[in-house]
């Protein structure tokens, strides 16, 4: 027996309101757009935003290979492309929704004219006429609309291209807005380009240009490529799935005693430093996810921490791997198969490690000398109730107090001790975390006579207490913590004891 069925297709207007709600940012949604130039096989690639008040709008231009009318008509169509069919292997779209879901979550009017053999084709779709007709079926207009006609001629008299213009922001220019928050939302973009497209941009065989409001969009690398205070790369691991090759590669970034500010600060990329540790997951050198642990870890997923903010991990998965890694229509999130798991765990694993252990000791202790440990002001004590941090007596400024102490010795000690049992970890850990960003040590800021004021105290009980040559005195404190840190610093300081003992 014939089951029995009804025809029951969804109303256009509450579909497309619906559609609306999928969670784009300004700057995702521009960046799903600017995927289907370069699947166009577009190098260029023009955005701007010009500022009207409620008549402000968006438009995207590329000098890609263009439609044709049937195929501007099937990129128009919701649901044209089945995200199961085998696509290029350069292609970074899937679901085929990108352009109208990303779109209708900024603007409810979208225009899109190309150019292919030199001939144009327009399409539009228009939320506000279909909701003043609910009951119309799904219709697209022809050509822009009245008083749009200038928006969309950059490509006239171009043999191919692709323009995409956004009407009507009402999820962009909200009541209360401003040009400031216009401007605002425009660095927001910026930065949020620069991260998602950097292998495209960079170097000299750069596969795309980016323009916003007339101006380059400079890559942002968040691996730090090719920094001199860089102190971990890994080799690049890879593994062959079913689905194609999957790569890895590890990197721990500089602590920021190593780094400028204008460096520190450029790196911290667009959610900070906490926020863009982890793994950074491309397909086909496209930025899909940027940081977080893509649910790793054990007994319970990892989070965010502070102490791992210098673990940048590169992962590389083909674009037939989309539905293995759960990619979602935005584009935004990602979670490994079981059966990688494990290795991107142990990957992920030492990589924290190390980062850990640079983000505790600042990259430190570094020898100066040979493979001469660096002798450090504080120790970490294991005992069985759990970590104490003890102050090094052996340390060369402690030991020189603690040696010429006297009838203080046992004053010196308590207060010492009240020192380590004193230390406020709590409070450090809190503040650190709230403000993100480590307190200042190691004579951070401070200017170079207080570090020669001590370095000269240091140097004339090594000499003279302790009857050290200059030499050995110099190489002592090039192997005591900070002091490894200021070489030429030390050298001043030897260099003037020499001369004081010429003189004498």
């Amino acid at each position: 027996m014939k089951e029995k069925t009804r025809h029951a297709p969804p109303r256009a207007i509450a579909m497309l309101e619906s559609l609306r709600g999928l969670g784009y940012s300004t700057a995702a949604a521009l960046a799903d757009i600017i995927d289907n130039s370069i699947s166009a096989g577009a190098s260029v690639v023009k955005v701007d935003f010009e500022w009207a008040g409620q008549n402000s709008r968006v438009t995207i231009i590329d000098d890609g290979r263009g439609m044709d009318d049937p195929e501007l008509e099937s990129a128009m169509r919701l649901g044209d492309k089945n995200p199961l069919d085998a696509r290029s292997a350069h292609d970074l779209g899937r679901f085929g929704m990108g352009l109208k879901t990303a779109s209708f979550s900024q603007c409810r009017r979208l225009t899109v004219a190309t150019v292919k053999n030199g001939v144009k084709s327009c399409l539009r779709w228009d939320l506000a006429a279909l909701a003043a007709n609910p009951d119309h079926d799904w219709l697209l207009y022809e050509g822009p609309a009245k008083g749009s006609e200038s928006f969309i001629a950059g490509i006239d008299g171009h043999g191919s291209g692709t323009v995409v213009l956004w009407e009507s922001l009402d999820r962009i220019v909200t009541r209360g807005f401003t040009l400031d928050d216009f401007n605002d939302a425009m660095d927001k973009v910026q930065s949020h380009l620069a991260m998602v497209f950097h292998r495209l941009l960079k170097g000299p065989r750069a596969r795309l240009t980016l323009e916003l409001n007339g101006q380059n969009v400079l890559p942002w690398d968040p691996f730090m490529s090719g920094h001199p205070a860089k102190p971990w790369t890994s080799p690049i691991a890879k593994i062959e799935t079913d689905i194609g090759a999957v790569e890895v590669q590890c990197h721990v970034l500089p602590h920021r005693d190593k780094l400028s500010d204008e460096e520190f600060n450029a790196n911290a990329g667009p959610g900070g430093w906490t926020a863009q540790q982890g793994f950074y997951v491309y397909r086909n050198e496209r930025l899909l996810l940027a940081g977080g642990w893509l649910g790793l870890g054990a007994p319970r997923p990892w989070n965010r921490e502070e102490a791992h903010r210098l673990a940048r991990i590169r992962l590389d998965i083909p674009n037939t791997a989309d539905a293995e890694w759960k990619i979602d229509v935005r584009k935004s999130t990602a979670r490994p198969p079981v059966s990688l798991k494990p290795w991107l765990t142990r990957l992920a694993n030492e990589t924290r490690e190390r980062a850990r252990k640079v983000f505790a000791f600042r990259g430190t202790p570094t020898p100066r000398i040979g493979s001469v440990p660096i002798e450090q002001a504080w120790r970490l004590e294991r005992p069985a109730s759990g970590m104490r941090y003890r102050i090094e007596e052996k340390h060369a400024a402690v030991a020189a107090v603690l040696d010429n102490a006297g009838s203080l010795l046992p004053m010196i000690k308590a207060m010492l001790k009240v020192i380590e049992e004193t230390v406020p970890v709590q409070r450090i850990w809190i503040d650190t975390a709230e403000q993100k960003e480590t307190p200042s040590t190691g004579f951070s800021g401070q200017p170079p006579e207080a570090i020669v004021a001590v370095l000269r105290t240091l140097f004339a009980d090594m000499i003279g207490r302790r009857g050290m040559s200059v030499e050995s005195a110099r190489r002592a404190l090039l192997s005591t913590e900070p002091f490894q840190n200021f070489p030429e610093l030390v050298a001043t300081v030897a260099n003037s004891s020499i001369a004081d003992n010429k003189n004498s």
